[in-house]
């Protein structure tokens, strides 16, 4: 049998397998695009032809590994693959405030496969037009030889919004502006790959990319080997000790990424890279100029950074010199630059670069400083500030795509992208009205039906292979000694629909990309698609460093850790007010009015609602219609809400597991209260259903808080926060049962139990008294019992001396503040007045309860960089 007829016995074999398992045939590209699957461009093939047309050899390789039985696992793979992102918490908002309203990542099960003579055509153009980004910069900023020779437009570079005046002259730290540049790819009807466009300024994806990387090749394990997939660690690795190796620090350097905060569309990828790359992820209220000089401000100090890793655009680093009205960025930073005592990457004043109109210069400008034609060309581009350009282009509008010239600029004019083949006449006339009043601010490119790629589609009408149009998204990273590498894989961005334009904010999806090589990867110590994280990087003497902990981050930790408190006690009195509403004991007058009280002073219930004491029906069905509140009262909801706010600005510190329990948490509990109250009255045993499902979330919370973090000085907040929650409100709750006398009934009595959770513990020891001492000595006074107030104080005063060790001399030691109770006070506290008040134990609890709140203060004023208000009442 020849080679041709065994490759066709072979496409048969395949065609057959997959028909079986899916009842489909393979799908062809639209017309007039280039097909990933069969590699040629798509015409009206029909018939025999159709049949015989033999796959793309990657595409056969990748499908002859899934081996006869793959095609019947496509659609578990892809539930495996959805369920890893949801369960790792990838996510990309869309410009929203609110941390419920998260899109998850969208990721497709295929990758888009790049064979190695592709690879190598696009590595050697992206480095070539690298070289002249580089050098055009330079240029902007220093001799200005380009714009004297008119080789590119003024109003591209001195009259675009981000060509920052304030940085000519200025050399960049280690003499290189740019440090990663991403390009955007299409692959054209007849196989040749175009540029589309370029981005330097703060460059997205890097993150993204690693995430897609491991969520793929983990589900084609067998074919990710057989086609010796390119690896991409070293790449990241190299970039990296580049940075360090400009930086000021030398190998020493401190690193730190900054990002615009958790609100971020792609907040999630920045927290994934900082922890991959074990650079510090830092807000700009994390950092502060001294002297010229960049700080991080930690619990114990001021700690310099030498590189910055930039994910904010550069209008909005420095309110003193950019936007004042900026909040995102560090006031002094400009300064720091000019003195060189801060690597940037990318340097300030990048943004010009990014504009479309740009890349239509480029081809003149490789000229002029490289002596080369580039190897990789643009898609063919009018910038339409050309008088010429402008009238050579505008009958071609139907065939092109209109962009701003000035894009997310608020000085000049921006708008979305539109895509001439998708509009009609008057779209189009109306566009060229528009060009004509504002030539300068339009940009035209010729449109490219972009190849397209197969994807998986389940559904509930059945699975089926299907094609979408896609852009490459690749990245050129330094290594800080004058070489760059081009990143072995990149991100696809696949169109959504009839879009015309790839983008993730209008429902695009991702696809990992596969660089594909002719042998096995040769590092024997890379097997697997990612190395090891590289945040274990040694300190000084080859020492591991320490761990900085940022204002910030322990502001949130201080947070988590009290919201987690708070939301567990309100849960557990809610429960136990409606168990005692439904009790086989009749609840007492002083008993109600105890938990009415404590209801209220929880938030589970407003100021003004009916009391449990006159109106118990009433009184139970606002508890319950408030206990998924996020908004009228403080309630269960408010808190797991706040808790979810405070883990999302944590996502670097927090381990996949826990970030999941506190998202099941919210979002169980919401749902839950939203099916309560579909009825009217909602019933209780319902209620008390999902209170015990948040109870089990929240205790796997709170195993993850104990038992799975870093003991360091964040940790130790966050347990300060717990500890200080607990004793407020347990400080509380005991005032209020003596004063109302509740805890002197047999229910009451239990209650005070099940509320310091000690029930089992004190039947144990106690058998079945009701003994005030005994009560006492288990729940105030007791050194073993975790809610004891004894042990609480006893913690919280552990967790604040320790601290304070690290302190400089002189400073208040916040654990001498709350006086620990001894249990020879015993006597003392069971004593009653005359009309049965207790009143050295209230004194006790007041005592507490008021310097809990004092001490609350105290510790934000001293390690918090107040990015909110520093005093977070159950009221606010």
């Amino acid at each position: 049998m020849s080679a041709s007829d065994t490759a066709s016995e072979e496409l048969r074999l395949l065609r057959s397998q997959f028909q079986g398992a899916s009842g489909a045939h393979f799908p062809r590209a639209a017309e007039a695009h280039y097909d990933e699957l069969f590699g040629q461009r798509a015409r009206a093939v029909t018939g025999a032809s159709a049949a015989d047309t033999p796959l793309a050899p990657a595409w056969a390789n990748f499908f002859r590994a899934l081996g006869p039985q793959g095609w019947s696992q496509l659609d578990q793979r892809a539930t495996r693959l959805a369920r890893q992102l949801r369960e790792n918490g990838v996510s990309y908002n869309v410009y929203t405030d609110d941390v419920q309203l998260q899109r998850p990542w969208a990721l497709d099960l295929f990758p888009l496969l790049i064979t190695r003579a592709d690879w190598a055509h696009i590595e050697a153009g992206v480095l070539q037009r690298v070289r002249v980004l580089e050098t055009v910069m330079a240029d902007a900023y220093g001799e200005r030889r380009l714009l004297r020779e008119g080789l590119v437009p003024p109003a591209l570079v001195q009259g675009h919004p981000d060509y920052l005046r304030a940085l000519h002259g200025v050399a960049p730290v280690g003499g290189q502006h740019l440090h990663v540049v991403a390009m955007d790819l299409a692959r054209g009807p007849n196989g040749h790959w175009w540029v589309v466009s370029q981005r330097t300024q703060a460059p997205s994806g890097l993150g993204y990319l690693l995430e897609n990387r491991l969520a793929v090749s983990s589900q084609f394990a067998e074919a990710f080997n057989a086609l010796h997939v390119r690896r991409l660690a070293a790449t990241y690795r190299d970039f990296i000790e580049g940075l360090k190796r400009l930086a000021p620090g030398g190998a020493d350097a401190h690193v730190a990424l900054l990002t615009a905060g958790p609100y971020n569309e792609t907040y999630f990828e920045q927290s994934y890279l900082a922890r991959y790359l074990g650079v510090t992820l830092v807000e700009g209220n994390d950092l502060t100029v001294r002297g010229e000089r960049l700080f991080l401000k930690t619990l114990h100090g001021l700690r310099p950074v030498d590189a910055l890793i930039k994910r904010v655009d550069d209008a909005w680093v420095d309110p003193l010199e950019m936007r004042p009205d900026s909040r995102l960025g560090v006031p002094g930073l400009v300064q720091a630059v000019r003195a060189g005592n801060v690597l940037m990457a990318n340097a300030l004043g990048s943004g010009f670069l990014e504009s479309s109109a740009l890349l239509g210069f480029l081809p003149a400008l490789a000229r002029r400083l490289l002596g080369e034609e580039l190897k990789l060309p643009a898609l063919h581009t009018w910038w339409c500030g050309e008088q010429a350009a402008m009238q050579e282009v505008l009958p071609q509008l139907a065939r092109s795509v209109i962009k701003p010239t000035y894009p997310w600029s608020l000085s000049r004019g921006t708008f979305e992208a539109g895509v001439g083949p998708l509009m009609g006449p008057e779209q189009l006339a109306d566009w060229v009205d528009r060009i004509r009043h504002t030539p300068d601010e339009h940009t035209v490119q010729a449109f490219l039906p972009t190849s397209q790629t197969p994807v998986w589609r389940s559904g509930p009408e059945g699975s089926r292979m299907a094609m979408r149009s896609s852009i490459l998204r690749v990245f050129a990273l330094s290594d800080g000694s004058g070489d760059w590498q081009v990143l072995p894989g990149g991100m696809a961005r696949l169109v959504a629909g009839d879009a015309g334009i790839a983008s993730m904010q209008s429902g695009g999806s991702s696809a990992d990309a596969w660089v594909l090589d002719e042998q096995a990867p040769t590092d024997e110590t890379d097997h697997s698609p990612l190395a090891p994280t590289i945040a274990a990087t040694p300190g000084p003497q080859g020492l591991p460093r320490e761990r900085l902990v940022t204002s910030r981050s322990a502001e949130s930790l201080f947070w988590l850790g009290r919201y987690t408190e708070r939301a567990e006690n309100a849960a557990r009195l809610a429960r136990i007010t409606l168990e005692a509403l439904h009790g086989e004991e009749d609840a007492s007058p002083a008993m109600l009015m105890w938990l009415g009280q404590l209801a209220e002073s929880a938030g589970l219930t407003a100021s003004g609602e009916p009391e449990p004491l006159q109106w118990r029906a009433e009184f139970e069905r606002a508890l319950i219609a408030h206990l998924g509140d996020t908004q009228t009262v403080p309630s269960v909801g408010y808190s797991l809400w706040w808790l979810r706010s405070a883990g999302a600005a944590l996502r670097e510190r927090l381990s996949t597991e826990h970030w999941n329990f506190i998202k099941q948490a919210q979002e169980q509990f919401r749902d839950d209260c939203e099916a309560l109250n579909r009825f009217d009255p909602p019933a209780a045993s319902d209620a008390l259903s999902a209170l015990d499902r948040l109870s089990q979330n929240l205790a796997a919370i709170t195993g993850a808080q104990n038992d799975r973090m870093w003991r360091d000085d964040g940790w130790r907040l966050l347990s300060a926060g717990r500890q200080l929650e607990r004793l407020g409100f347990l400080t509380d709750a005991l005032s209020r049962g003596f004063y109302t006398n509740a805890v002197h009934d047999a229910a009451g009595f239990g209650v005070v139990l099940d509320l310091f959770d000690s029930a089992i513990s004190f039947h144990a020891r106690y058998q079945r008294s009701r003994e005030i001492p005994a009560l006492l000595e288990h729940v105030v006074l007791n050194y073993q019992n975790p809610r004891s107030l004894a042990w609480v104080v006893q913690t919280l005063n552990g967790r604040l001396g320790y601290l304070h060790q690290r302190e400089a001399m002189g400073v208040e030691n916040l654990s001498q503040r709350l006086r620990q109770p001894d249990i020879a006070e015993l006597p003392t506290l069971c004593e009653a007045d005359a009309i049965g008040d207790f009143v050295p134990l209230q004194a006790l609890l007041h005592a507490l309860g008021d310097a809990a709140g004092e001490l609350s203060d105290a510790i934000a004023l001293r390690y918090f960089s107040h990015t909110d208000d520093a005093r977070r009442s159950v009221g606010a």
